[in-house]
């Protein structure tokens, strides 16, 4: 009966959709007045390939936003060293940019199709790929319904299942039930990760670790890094990095706080989305600060308070000028940031208490010492000026967060070594059926 009503809800959800689907480019346009779509490209939301398939054995990769895309790259990059070509798709204007710097020369990008049946059957029907690897928590019915139907394998890659998600898909188990029977494989990040998958319906499931943990740090990006260094040189430099609407406020009364004690601080803030530079500075000049923006092509003058850097594939530039970092998203309702990066380059670590979207790694700093937790802006404010005078301090945090992370490396291993056995099979059959040709 559970699995009579999942059918019938599914192929309800996929009939609605196809119906809603002329109606679709209304939705685009809004999203595009807000900077969330690239109009240029709208197309490829349709489904339709904005570049020509590539011939021999194709792999869709699929990370919704920034932090999935850096972290897919390096097997992104494994597959291509493997003779497969990877359409990667995205879903954000920032991931697509940061794409269009990323990816080597058998990866084309593309906009996700949006998750309805004639947009999916389009995409699928240009770029006939072999495989699909979906990253982390992006689970779309029609989607999983067409690759199962035309039998392309499917991989869940770094998975990951909330608490709360997983109590969510709990009341709608048939539903959950029957999508995630057609996935090939899921790899998860964690044993809790692991196991709400498999009560939720996925046949194989495996611990695999966080990709994220095996990222690359952030590339050096020498001439910019001199010129700031040089323009900072003699100042005290903090960095809040990937705010929400609500955080800049609480950084913005942080540096007004410290300024009274540090003369010559500057903050770098760096939100999550950089199309909200100009609230920012806005919010900054309701506050008598004094700003900058970093898109403008402006550097910091010597009574610049505030420097907003909204800008793409630039963090580790200002991880590395900031001895010390507040990674945001955390003292908002909105789950915390990725502190991976700012961990393995070397600067002091503070975070508020929302940070349920990656509590192992959380967990792991702050049982190690390695990071610090705010509850808001006072406290915020003893913290980093207490690190910017303590340098020893700030050394024990930084040697801290490093050892702790490098004990969660080796995801990327464990996931190639689980796929490939699919990229072997369907780059052999790739291969006999271009040499009947």
């Amino acid at each position: 009966m559970a699995s009579l009503f999942a059918d019938s809800f599914l192929a309800s959800y996929r009939m609605a959709g196809t119906m809603a689907s002329p109606l679709a480019g209304t939705l685009i346009r809004s999203r595009a007045r807000r900077g969330k779509e690239d109009l240029n490209r709208r197309k490829e939301r349709f489904g339709y390939a904005g570049a020509r398939r590539p011939n021999g054995a194709l792999v869709w990769v699929h990370a919704a936003s920034v932090g999935e895309t850096i972290a897919i790259l390096p097997l992104v990059k494994r597959i291509e060293a493997m003779g497969a070509y990877v359409v990667l798709t995205t879903g954000t204007v920032t991931s697509a940019q940061l794409a269009a710097q990323k990816v080597g020369p058998r990866t084309l990008h593309q906009y996700a199709p949006l998750d309805l049946m004639p947009f999916v059957r389009r995409f699928l029907n240009a770029w006939r790929p072999q495989l699909a690897i979906f990253v982390e928590s992006e689970l779309w019915p029609a989607t999983f319904h067409a690759l199962a139907t035309r039998n392309i394998p499917h991989v869940l890659v770094n998975a990951r299942m909330s608490e709360r998600s997983f109590f969510r898909w709990r009341r709608a188990s048939s539903v959950i039930g029957a999508m995630l029977s057609n996935v090939t494989l899921c790899l998860a990040q964690t044993v809790d990760d692991a196991e709400r998958f498999r009560v939720l319906g996925a046949p194989r499931v495996r611990v695999t670790g966080n990709l994220k943990f095996d990222t690359p740090a952030p590339p050096e990006i020498p001439a910019q890094q001199t010129l700031l260094e040089q323009t900072l040189q003699g100042r005290k430099i903090w960095l809040a990095s990937s705010t929400h609407p609500g955080e800049e406020a609480i950084v913005l009364r942080v540096h007004k706080a410290l300024k009274q004690h540090l003369p010559n601080l500057i903050t770098i803030i760096v939100p999550r989305h950089p199309e909200r530079g100009g609230e920012i500075a806005q919010l900054a000049t309701a506050e008598g600060v004094s700003w900058m923006q970093r898109s403008a092509g402006n550097l910091p003058k010597a009574d610049t308070e505030v420097y907003i850097a909204d800008t793409i594939g630039e963090m580790g530039l200002h991880y590395r000028i900031a001895p010390v970092s507040f990674i945001g998203g955390s003292l908002v309702r909105h789950g915390g940031q990725n502190p991976i990066e700012p961990a393995k380059l070397g600067t002091a670590i503070l975070h508020g208490p929302d940070v349920h979207n990656f509590p192992e790694i959380y967990t792991a700093l702050n049982a190690s010492n390695a990071s610090i937790e705010v509850d808001g802006a006072e406290m915020l404010a003893r913290s980093v000026g207490r690190l910017l005078v303590k340098e020893d301090e700030r050394q024990r945090l930084c040697k801290s967060a490093r050892s702790a992370i490098q004990e969660f490396e080796g995801a990327l291993a464990a996931t190639m070594n689980a796929i490939e056995p699919l990229l072997t099979a369907f780059s052999v059959s790739a291969a006999l059926e271009q040499a009947r040709r």
